[in-house]
């Protein structure tokens, strides 16, 4: 599996492997790389806001 498929299929964009495991723990394990993703995100966008974005309005 690549990885901008997992990176879609944790964001919801893609349908899920039809042929991989359904254990439980894999479910776990996807919906707490599924907030660690999100929770990248949004500190990539706290980033940009103070050291790009503010900068440029406090002008």
């Amino acid at each position: 599996m690549g990885f901008w498929q997992q990176i879609g299929e944790y964001l919801y964009l893609r349908k899920k492997d039809p042929n991989a495991g359904k254990g439980t723990w894999i479910k776990h394990m996807h919906g707490m790389n599924r907030i660690s993703l999100y929770m990248f995100l949004f500190c990539l966008l706290v980033i940009l806001f103070r050291f790009v974005i503010k900068p440029l309005l406090m002008k």
